[in-house]
Protein backbone atom coordinates (compact mmCIF):
# COMPACT_ATOMS: atom_id res chain seq x y z
CA UNK A 1 0.00 0.00 0.00
CA UNK A 2 2.85 2.57 0.89
CA UNK A 3 4.73 1.71 -2.45
CA UNK A 4 0.99 2.70 -4.27
CA UNK A 5 0.92 6.17 -2.63
CA UNK A 6 4.32 6.98 -3.50
CA UNK A 7 3.49 6.03 -7.12
CA UNK A 8 0.50 8.45 -7.27
CA UNK A 9 2.20 11.43 -5.30
CA UNK A 10 5.34 11.24 -7.95
CA UNK A 11 2.99 10.93 -11.09
CA UNK A 12 0.93 14.41 -9.81
CA UNK A 13 4.22 15.62 -8.74
CA UNK A 14 5.37 15.16 -12.63
CA UNK A 15 2.35 16.63 -14.47
CA UNK A 16 2.06 20.30 -15.21
CA UNK A 17 1.45 22.57 -12.29
CA UNK A 18 -2.02 24.41 -12.68
CA UNK A 19 -3.06 21.96 -15.48
CA UNK A 20 -5.98 20.12 -13.36
CA UNK A 21 -7.25 23.62 -11.07
CA UNK A 22 -7.81 24.77 -14.78
CA UNK A 23 -9.69 21.86 -16.06
CA UNK A 24 -11.60 21.70 -13.11
CA UNK A 25 -12.47 25.48 -13.37
CA UNK A 26 -13.43 24.76 -17.32
CA UNK A 27 -15.39 21.81 -15.92
CA UNK A 28 -17.37 23.96 -13.33
CA UNK A 29 -17.96 26.81 -15.17
CA UNK A 30 -19.64 24.46 -18.34
CA UNK A 31 -21.65 22.78 -15.26
CA UNK A 32 -23.03 26.27 -14.56
CA UNK A 33 -24.00 26.86 -17.79
CA UNK A 34 -25.74 24.11 -18.59
CA UNK A 35 -27.44 24.24 -15.03
CA UNK A 36 -28.83 27.59 -16.27
CA UNK A 37 -29.87 26.59 -19.49
CA UNK A 38 -32.01 23.38 -17.54
CA UNK A 39 -33.31 26.47 -15.60
CA UNK A 40 -34.20 28.56 -18.44
CA UNK A 41 -36.15 25.53 -19.94
CA UNK A 42 -38.22 25.22 -16.57
CA UNK A 43 -39.05 29.27 -17.00
CA UNK A 44 -40.11 28.33 -20.38
CA UNK A 45 -41.78 25.12 -19.31
CA UNK A 46 -44.06 27.25 -16.57
CA UNK A 47 -45.09 29.73 -19.11
CA UNK A 48 -46.25 26.97 -21.33
CA UNK A 49 -47.86 25.19 -18.51
CA UNK A 50 -48.81 28.58 -17.02
CA UNK A 51 -47.26 26.89 -13.71
CA UNK A 52 -45.68 29.23 -11.48
CA UNK A 53 -44.00 26.31 -9.07
CA UNK A 54 -41.49 25.76 -12.08
CA UNK A 55 -40.96 29.72 -12.12
CA UNK A 56 -40.83 29.67 -7.95
CA UNK A 57 -38.29 26.80 -8.45
CA UNK A 58 -35.76 28.32 -10.24
CA UNK A 59 -36.16 31.30 -8.15
CA UNK A 60 -35.34 29.30 -5.14
CA UNK A 61 -31.89 28.32 -6.61
CA UNK A 62 -31.43 32.02 -6.88
CA UNK A 63 -28.56 32.57 -4.12
CA UNK A 64 -26.72 28.96 -5.77
CA UNK A 65 -27.00 30.37 -8.91
CA UNK A 66 -25.20 33.94 -7.85
CA UNK A 67 -22.29 31.37 -6.54
CA UNK A 68 -21.38 29.91 -9.80
CA UNK A 69 -21.78 33.51 -12.46
CA UNK A 70 -18.66 34.83 -13.32
CA UNK A 71 -17.92 36.50 -17.12
CA UNK A 72 -17.62 33.53 -18.77
CA UNK A 73 -21.24 31.63 -18.36
CA UNK A 74 -23.07 34.80 -18.79
CA UNK A 75 -21.13 35.37 -21.82
CA UNK A 76 -21.71 31.86 -22.86
CA UNK A 77 -25.54 32.10 -21.53
CA UNK A 78 -25.93 35.04 -23.86
CA UNK A 79 -24.80 33.86 -26.58
CA UNK A 80 -26.87 30.70 -26.61
CA UNK A 81 -30.61 32.37 -25.39
CA UNK A 82 -30.59 35.47 -27.32
CA UNK A 83 -30.09 36.01 -31.47
CA UNK A 84 -27.10 38.02 -32.90
CA UNK A 85 -28.92 41.33 -33.36
CA UNK A 86 -29.64 40.83 -29.65
CA UNK A 87 -26.24 40.03 -27.75
CA UNK A 88 -24.73 43.53 -28.22
CA UNK A 89 -26.69 45.38 -25.22
CA UNK A 90 -26.47 43.35 -22.77
CA UNK A 91 -23.03 41.99 -23.32
CA UNK A 92 -22.14 45.49 -22.34
CA UNK A 93 -22.48 44.85 -19.11
CA UNK A 94 -20.71 41.32 -18.53
CA UNK A 95 -16.89 41.58 -18.11
CA UNK A 96 -14.28 39.64 -20.73
CA UNK A 97 -13.81 36.70 -20.10
CA UNK A 98 -10.20 34.43 -20.38
CA UNK A 99 -9.92 33.03 -23.62
CA UNK A 100 -9.76 29.49 -24.84
CA UNK A 101 -12.53 28.04 -22.23
CA UNK A 102 -14.23 25.03 -22.54
CA UNK A 103 -17.54 27.38 -22.16
CA UNK A 104 -17.08 29.66 -25.44
CA UNK A 105 -15.82 26.07 -27.59
CA UNK A 106 -19.28 24.89 -26.15
CA UNK A 107 -21.19 28.17 -27.09
CA UNK A 108 -19.04 28.21 -30.73
CA UNK A 109 -20.77 24.49 -31.86
CA UNK A 110 -24.46 25.08 -30.44
CA UNK A 111 -26.52 26.76 -33.13
CA UNK A 112 -27.10 30.60 -32.50
CA UNK A 113 -31.05 30.86 -31.16
CA UNK A 114 -33.33 32.33 -33.98
CA UNK A 115 -35.95 33.99 -31.99
CA UNK A 116 -36.19 36.16 -28.83
CA UNK A 117 -36.62 34.31 -25.69
CA UNK A 118 -39.72 34.83 -24.39
CA UNK A 119 -39.74 37.83 -21.60
CA UNK A 120 -39.50 35.38 -18.51
CA UNK A 121 -36.39 34.05 -19.57
CA UNK A 122 -35.26 37.54 -20.84
CA UNK A 123 -36.31 39.01 -17.04
CA UNK A 124 -34.71 36.66 -15.76
CA UNK A 125 -31.13 36.46 -17.54
CA UNK A 126 -31.02 40.48 -17.13
CA UNK A 127 -31.24 40.19 -13.28
CA UNK A 128 -28.25 37.46 -13.09
CA UNK A 129 -26.54 40.61 -14.82
CA UNK A 130 -27.71 42.89 -12.28
CA UNK A 131 -26.75 40.36 -9.41
CA UNK A 132 -23.24 39.97 -11.04
CA UNK A 133 -22.23 43.48 -10.81
CA UNK A 134 -23.60 44.28 -7.06
CA UNK A 135 -21.43 41.06 -6.25
CA UNK A 136 -18.32 42.38 -8.12
CA UNK A 137 -19.32 46.04 -6.64
CA UNK A 138 -19.47 47.55 -10.38
CA UNK A 139 -22.17 50.16 -8.75
CA UNK A 140 -22.29 52.28 -11.80
CA UNK A 141 -23.28 49.62 -14.31
CA UNK A 142 -26.08 48.48 -11.96
CA UNK A 143 -27.48 51.33 -11.87
CA UNK A 144 -27.90 51.80 -15.67
CA UNK A 145 -28.64 48.27 -15.78
CA UNK A 146 -31.57 48.33 -13.16
CA UNK A 147 -33.11 50.95 -14.76
CA UNK A 148 -33.37 49.61 -18.53
CA UNK A 149 -34.44 46.18 -16.33
CA UNK A 150 -37.50 48.10 -14.63
CA UNK A 151 -38.06 50.16 -17.65
CA UNK A 152 -38.53 46.20 -18.99
CA UNK A 153 -40.72 44.89 -16.84
CA UNK A 154 -43.01 48.24 -16.47
CA UNK A 155 -44.07 47.79 -19.87
CA UNK A 156 -45.41 44.02 -19.53
CA UNK A 157 -48.35 42.68 -18.12
CA UNK A 158 -47.76 38.81 -17.78
CA UNK A 159 -49.00 37.45 -14.84
CA UNK A 160 -46.18 34.40 -15.37
CA UNK A 161 -43.95 37.40 -15.02
CA UNK A 162 -45.04 38.34 -11.70
CA UNK A 163 -42.61 36.14 -9.67
CA UNK A 164 -39.33 37.24 -11.64
CA UNK A 165 -40.42 40.91 -11.56
CA UNK A 166 -40.70 40.43 -7.26
CA UNK A 167 -36.85 39.88 -7.86
CA UNK A 168 -36.10 42.39 -10.15
CA UNK A 169 -38.11 44.90 -7.55
CA UNK A 170 -35.90 43.98 -4.63
CA UNK A 171 -32.60 43.67 -6.18
CA UNK A 172 -33.45 47.31 -7.86
CA UNK A 173 -34.21 48.69 -4.39
CA UNK A 174 -30.66 46.90 -3.32
CA UNK A 175 -28.87 48.91 -6.37
CA UNK A 176 -30.26 52.20 -4.84
CA UNK A 177 -29.08 51.00 -1.33
CA UNK A 178 -25.45 50.62 -2.40
CA UNK A 179 -25.25 54.11 -4.06
CA UNK A 180 -27.52 56.23 -1.74
CA UNK A 181 -30.29 57.12 -3.93
CA UNK A 182 -33.16 55.57 -1.94
CA UNK A 183 -35.32 58.54 -1.59
CA UNK A 184 -35.01 58.95 -5.74
CA UNK A 185 -36.78 55.49 -6.32
CA UNK A 186 -39.46 55.79 -3.21
CA UNK A 187 -42.34 57.42 -5.64
CA UNK A 188 -41.28 54.43 -7.94
CA UNK A 189 -42.17 51.65 -5.52
CA UNK A 190 -45.75 53.22 -4.43
CA UNK A 191 -46.63 53.37 -8.44
CA UNK A 192 -45.51 49.92 -8.75
CA UNK A 193 -47.16 48.71 -5.70
CA UNK A 194 -50.22 50.44 -6.66
CA UNK A 195 -50.45 48.30 -9.76
CA UNK A 196 -49.31 44.86 -8.21
CA UNK A 197 -52.47 45.47 -5.86
CA UNK A 198 -54.36 46.16 -9.09
CA UNK A 199 -53.35 43.25 -10.31
CA UNK A 200 -53.76 40.86 -7.56
CA UNK A 201 -49.73 40.32 -7.69
CA UNK A 202 -49.58 39.29 -3.94
CA UNK A 203 -45.61 38.47 -3.73
CA UNK A 204 -44.82 41.71 -6.11
CA UNK A 205 -47.19 43.50 -3.55
CA UNK A 206 -44.77 41.95 -0.50
CA UNK A 207 -41.60 42.51 -2.18
CA UNK A 208 -42.63 46.18 -2.72
CA UNK A 209 -44.26 46.77 1.35
CA UNK A 210 -40.99 45.28 2.35
CA UNK A 211 -38.92 47.73 0.26
CA UNK A 212 -40.82 50.99 0.82
CA UNK A 213 -40.75 49.70 4.68
CA UNK A 214 -36.91 49.85 4.31
CA UNK A 215 -36.81 52.64 2.56
CA UNK A 216 -38.56 55.04 5.51
CA UNK A 217 -37.14 53.00 8.29
CA UNK A 218 -33.16 54.11 6.41
CA UNK A 219 -33.91 57.47 6.88
CA UNK A 220 -35.79 56.92 10.34
CA UNK A 221 -39.16 58.04 8.90
CA UNK A 222 -41.44 56.10 11.59
CA UNK A 223 -44.86 57.96 11.18
CA UNK A 224 -44.55 57.22 7.33
CA UNK A 225 -43.82 53.89 7.78
CA UNK A 226 -46.66 53.44 10.46
CA UNK A 227 -48.94 54.98 7.74
CA UNK A 228 -48.12 52.59 5.31
CA UNK A 229 -48.45 49.76 7.48
CA UNK A 230 -51.87 50.72 8.31
CA UNK A 231 -52.89 51.50 5.19
CA UNK A 232 -52.05 48.70 2.95
CA UNK A 233 -52.71 44.92 3.65
CA UNK A 234 -49.83 42.53 3.78
CA UNK A 235 -50.83 39.10 1.74
CA UNK A 236 -51.21 36.29 3.43
CA UNK A 237 -50.18 34.08 0.43
CA UNK A 238 -46.71 35.72 0.70
CA UNK A 239 -43.57 33.59 0.80
CA UNK A 240 -42.09 32.95 4.60
CA UNK A 241 -39.18 35.36 3.78
CA UNK A 242 -40.86 38.35 3.30
CA UNK A 243 -43.07 37.78 5.83
CA UNK A 244 -40.08 37.68 7.94
CA UNK A 245 -38.77 41.05 6.71
CA UNK A 246 -42.01 42.39 7.24
CA UNK A 247 -42.41 41.28 10.96
CA UNK A 248 -39.10 42.63 11.47
CA UNK A 249 -39.68 46.10 10.09
CA UNK A 250 -42.89 46.01 12.13
CA UNK A 251 -41.01 45.19 15.17
CA UNK A 252 -38.54 48.18 14.44
CA UNK A 253 -41.90 50.47 13.99
CA UNK A 254 -43.56 49.15 17.22
CA UNK A 255 -40.20 49.50 19.20
CA UNK A 256 -39.38 53.03 17.95
CA UNK A 257 -43.11 54.04 19.09
CA UNK A 258 -43.22 52.76 22.62
CA UNK A 259 -45.22 50.15 22.23
CA UNK A 260 -42.41 47.21 23.47
CA UNK A 261 -45.15 44.37 23.77
CA UNK A 262 -46.09 44.23 20.07
CA UNK A 263 -42.91 44.58 19.22
CA UNK A 264 -41.27 41.89 21.06
CA UNK A 265 -43.90 39.66 19.81
CA UNK A 266 -43.33 40.67 15.87
CA UNK A 267 -39.71 40.45 16.82
CA UNK A 268 -40.30 36.28 17.63
CA UNK A 269 -42.72 35.85 14.96
CA UNK A 270 -39.84 37.36 12.63
CA UNK A 271 -37.09 34.69 14.21
CA UNK A 272 -39.59 31.94 13.95
CA UNK A 273 -40.30 32.67 10.39
CA UNK A 274 -36.54 33.15 8.75
CA UNK A 275 -34.54 30.04 7.43
CA UNK A 276 -33.35 28.10 10.69
CA UNK A 277 -30.13 26.79 9.37
CA UNK A 278 -29.02 30.15 6.59
CA UNK A 279 -29.92 33.92 6.87
CA UNK A 280 -27.43 34.44 10.01
CA UNK A 281 -27.12 38.11 9.52
CA UNK A 282 -30.81 38.13 9.35
CA UNK A 283 -31.32 36.36 12.34
CA UNK A 284 -28.43 38.26 14.22
CA UNK A 285 -30.12 41.77 13.47
CA UNK A 286 -33.52 39.87 15.00
CA UNK A 287 -32.12 38.83 18.22
CA UNK A 288 -30.14 41.97 19.00
CA UNK A 289 -33.27 44.03 18.60
CA UNK A 290 -35.47 41.50 20.23
CA UNK A 291 -32.59 41.65 23.72
CA UNK A 292 -33.32 45.60 23.52
CA UNK A 293 -36.58 45.33 23.44
CA UNK A 294 -36.75 42.43 26.49
CA UNK A 295 -35.02 44.73 28.37
CA UNK A 296 -37.06 47.70 27.90
CA UNK A 297 -40.24 45.74 28.95
CA UNK A 298 -38.05 44.97 32.46
CA UNK A 299 -37.41 41.28 31.52
CA UNK A 300 -33.88 39.54 30.96
CA UNK A 301 -32.86 37.36 28.37
CA UNK A 302 -32.14 34.25 28.80
CA UNK A 303 -27.98 33.46 28.96
CA UNK A 304 -28.23 30.65 26.16
CA UNK A 305 -29.25 33.16 23.56
CA UNK A 306 -26.04 34.63 24.17
CA UNK A 307 -23.79 31.39 23.75
CA UNK A 308 -25.18 30.16 20.40
CA UNK A 309 -21.95 29.68 18.14
CA UNK A 310 -23.83 32.15 15.39
CA UNK A 311 -24.44 34.68 17.69
CA UNK A 312 -21.72 34.86 20.17
CA UNK A 313 -19.56 37.23 18.54
CA UNK A 314 -22.45 39.55 17.21
CA UNK A 315 -24.13 39.82 20.48
CA UNK A 316 -21.40 40.17 22.71
CA UNK A 317 -22.08 44.32 23.61
CA UNK A 318 -25.34 43.27 24.05
CA UNK A 319 -24.21 40.37 26.92
CA UNK A 320 -22.66 43.27 28.44
CA UNK A 321 -25.71 45.84 28.42
CA UNK A 322 -27.93 42.84 30.09
CA UNK A 323 -25.46 42.47 32.47
CA UNK A 324 -25.62 46.44 33.43
CA UNK A 325 -28.93 46.70 33.35
CA UNK A 326 -29.68 43.54 35.46
CA UNK A 327 -27.73 44.54 38.46
CA UNK A 328 -28.84 48.33 38.17
CA UNK A 329 -25.67 49.26 37.84
CA UNK A 330 -25.08 52.83 36.12
CA UNK A 331 -21.69 53.78 35.76
CA UNK A 332 -21.62 49.90 33.83
CA UNK A 333 -23.96 51.14 32.03
CA UNK A 334 -22.24 54.32 30.61
CA UNK A 335 -19.02 52.25 30.00
CA UNK A 336 -21.25 50.11 27.82
CA UNK A 337 -22.77 53.05 26.26
CA UNK A 338 -19.22 54.88 25.92
CA UNK A 339 -17.45 51.62 24.17
CA UNK A 340 -19.87 50.22 21.98
CA UNK A 341 -21.75 53.31 21.34
CA UNK A 342 -20.67 53.17 17.40
CA UNK A 343 -22.09 49.72 16.96
CA UNK A 344 -25.25 50.72 18.34
CA UNK A 345 -25.26 53.12 16.01
CA UNK A 346 -24.90 50.97 13.19
CA UNK A 347 -26.98 48.63 14.44
CA UNK A 348 -30.17 51.06 14.69
CA UNK A 349 -30.60 50.38 18.23
CA UNK A 350 -29.03 53.39 20.13
CA UNK A 351 -31.58 55.41 20.84
CA UNK A 352 -33.70 52.27 21.93
CA UNK A 353 -30.77 51.69 24.13
CA UNK A 354 -30.26 55.45 25.32
CA UNK A 355 -34.17 54.77 26.81
CA UNK A 356 -32.87 51.95 29.06
CA UNK A 357 -31.13 54.24 31.50
CA UNK A 358 -34.69 54.64 33.34
CA UNK A 359 -34.95 50.63 33.28
CA UNK A 360 -30.82 50.67 34.78
CA UNK A 361 -32.65 53.17 37.85
CA UNK A 362 -35.51 51.32 38.24
CA UNK A 363 -33.63 47.92 38.53
CA UNK A 364 -31.39 49.76 41.09
CA UNK A 365 -33.89 51.23 43.47
CA UNK A 366 -35.51 47.66 43.53
CA UNK A 367 -32.85 45.68 44.71
CA UNK A 368 -32.14 48.33 47.30
CA UNK A 369 -35.75 48.13 48.52
CA UNK A 370 -35.73 44.53 48.99
CA UNK A 371 -32.10 45.14 50.36
CA UNK A 372 -32.79 47.63 53.37
CA UNK A 373 -36.18 48.39 55.11
CA UNK A 374 -35.03 51.84 55.62
CA UNK A 375 -32.39 54.12 53.86
CA UNK A 376 -31.90 57.29 53.47
CA UNK A 377 -31.93 59.67 50.24
CA UNK A 378 -28.32 60.74 50.65
CA UNK A 379 -27.13 57.14 50.48
CA UNK A 380 -29.81 56.50 47.63
CA UNK A 381 -27.80 58.67 45.45
CA UNK A 382 -24.48 57.46 46.42
CA UNK A 383 -25.33 54.00 45.59
CA UNK A 384 -27.01 55.32 42.19
CA UNK A 385 -24.13 57.63 41.40
CA UNK A 386 -26.35 60.43 41.26
CA UNK A 387 -25.27 64.81 41.79
CA UNK A 388 -28.07 65.42 44.77
CA UNK A 389 -30.16 63.55 47.78
CA UNK A 390 -33.02 65.74 46.09
CA UNK A 391 -32.49 64.00 42.56
CA UNK A 392 -32.73 60.56 44.54
CA UNK A 393 -36.10 61.47 46.00
CA UNK A 394 -37.18 62.74 42.91
CA UNK A 395 -36.11 59.18 41.55
CA UNK A 396 -37.83 57.22 44.08
CA UNK A 397 -41.34 59.02 44.29
CA UNK A 398 -41.64 58.77 40.93
CA UNK A 399 -40.76 54.69 41.15
CA UNK A 400 -43.34 54.49 44.07
CA UNK A 401 -45.95 55.96 41.67
CA UNK A 402 -45.28 53.85 38.80
CA UNK A 403 -45.35 50.77 41.17
CA UNK A 404 -41.75 50.04 40.56
CA UNK A 405 -41.48 49.31 45.03
CA UNK A 406 -43.74 49.41 47.80
CA UNK A 407 -42.80 51.94 49.85
CA UNK A 408 -43.32 55.01 51.36
CA UNK A 409 -41.29 58.87 51.57
CA UNK A 410 -40.67 60.24 55.14
CA UNK A 411 -39.49 63.87 54.25
CA UNK A 412 -39.82 64.56 58.09
CA UNK A 413 -37.25 61.92 59.15
CA UNK A 414 -35.22 61.94 55.56
CA UNK A 415 -35.48 58.25 54.68
CA UNK A 416 -37.63 55.80 52.75
CA UNK A 417 -39.24 52.95 54.17
CA UNK A 418 -40.20 49.66 52.47
CA UNK A 419 -43.29 47.57 52.60
CA UNK A 420 -43.62 43.83 53.00
CA UNK A 421 -43.63 41.90 50.00
CA UNK A 422 -46.87 40.68 48.91
CA UNK A 423 -47.74 37.49 47.65
CA UNK A 424 -47.89 37.35 43.70
CA UNK A 425 -50.21 34.31 43.51
CA UNK A 426 -52.96 36.73 45.35
CA UNK A 427 -52.68 39.23 42.28
CA UNK A 428 -53.96 38.69 38.49
CA UNK A 429 -50.38 38.41 37.27
CA UNK A 430 -50.53 34.46 37.08
CA UNK A 431 -53.64 34.73 35.62
CA UNK A 432 -52.67 37.22 32.72
CA UNK A 433 -49.08 35.33 32.11
CA UNK A 434 -51.56 32.25 31.50
CA UNK A 435 -53.68 34.07 29.56
CA UNK A 436 -51.03 35.60 27.26
CA UNK A 437 -49.28 31.78 26.95
CA UNK A 438 -53.07 30.36 25.21
CA UNK A 439 -53.61 33.34 23.03
CA UNK A 440 -49.99 32.46 21.47
CA UNK A 441 -50.53 28.97 21.27
CA UNK A 442 -54.26 29.63 19.58
CA UNK A 443 -52.18 31.87 17.53
CA UNK A 444 -49.99 29.26 16.78
CA UNK A 445 -52.70 26.68 15.95
CA UNK A 446 -54.63 29.29 13.26
CA UNK A 447 -51.66 30.21 11.74
CA UNK A 448 -50.20 26.91 11.11
CA UNK A 449 -53.80 25.71 9.47
CA UNK A 450 -53.69 28.61 7.35
CA UNK A 451 -50.69 28.00 6.34
CA UNK A 452 -51.46 23.87 4.89
CA UNK A 453 -51.85 23.16 1.51
CA UNK A 454 -53.90 20.73 -0.35
CA UNK A 455 -53.10 19.57 -4.38
CA UNK A 456 -55.60 21.66 -6.22
CA UNK A 457 -59.06 20.04 -7.08
CA UNK A 458 -58.01 16.97 -4.92
CA UNK A 459 -61.80 17.14 -3.42
CA UNK A 460 -63.24 15.96 -6.60
CA UNK A 461 -61.06 12.45 -6.33
CA UNK A 462 -63.57 10.66 -4.10
CA UNK A 463 -66.78 12.03 -6.76
CA UNK A 464 -67.38 9.63 -9.54
CA UNK A 465 -68.32 10.82 -13.10
CA UNK A 466 -70.98 11.00 -14.99
CA UNK A 467 -70.62 7.70 -16.91
CA UNK A 468 -69.34 6.03 -13.70
CA UNK A 469 -73.18 6.80 -12.52
CA UNK A 470 -74.73 5.59 -15.53
CA UNK A 471 -72.63 2.58 -15.32
CA UNK A 472 -73.92 2.43 -11.97
CA UNK A 473 -77.25 2.29 -12.06
CA UNK A 474 -77.84 0.08 -15.08
CA UNK A 475 -75.71 -2.24 -12.74
CA UNK A 476 -78.50 -1.49 -10.21
CA UNK A 477 -81.48 -2.02 -12.58
CA UNK A 478 -79.81 -5.23 -14.06
CA UNK A 479 -79.24 -6.65 -10.72
CA UNK A 480 -82.81 -5.79 -9.74
CA UNK A 481 -84.29 -7.80 -12.53
CA UNK A 482 -82.48 -10.86 -11.61
CA UNK A 483 -83.74 -10.52 -8.33
CA UNK A 484 -87.15 -10.12 -9.34
CA UNK A 485 -87.18 -13.30 -12.17
CA UNK A 486 -85.44 -15.63 -9.07
CA UNK A 487 -88.35 -14.88 -6.96
CA UNK A 488 -90.97 -15.86 -9.33
CA UNK A 489 -89.02 -18.94 -10.00
CA UNK A 490 -89.50 -19.22 -6.67
CA UNK A 491 -93.28 -18.54 -7.08
CA UNK A 492 -94.96 -20.69 -9.82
Amino acid sequence: MGIENIDVEMKNADSPPGLEAGDSKRDVDLQSLLEIREQVRQIEKGVSNKENRFILRVLRCLPNTRRKLNGSVLRGLISQVYPVNERDALLTYVEESSGGSEVETQTQRARSATKSPVPEVDTYIHLLILVRLIDTNKLHEATKCSEVLMNKVTSQNRRTLDLVVAKCYFYHSRVAELTNKLDSIRSFLHARLRTATLRNDFEGQAVLINCLLRNYLHYSLYDQADKLVSKCIFPETASNNEWARFLFYLGRIKAARLEYSIARKHLVQAMRKAPQNAAIGFRQTVQKLLVVVELLLGDIPERQIFRQASMRHSLAPYFQLTQAVRMGNLHRFGEVLENFGPQFRLDHTFTLILRLRHNVIKTAIRSIGLSYSRISPQDIAKKLGLDSAEDAEFIVAKAIKDGVIEATLDPEGGYMRSKESNDIYCTKEPQMAFHQRISFCLDLHNQSVKAMRYPPKSYGKELESAEERREREQQDLELAKEMAEEDDDGFP
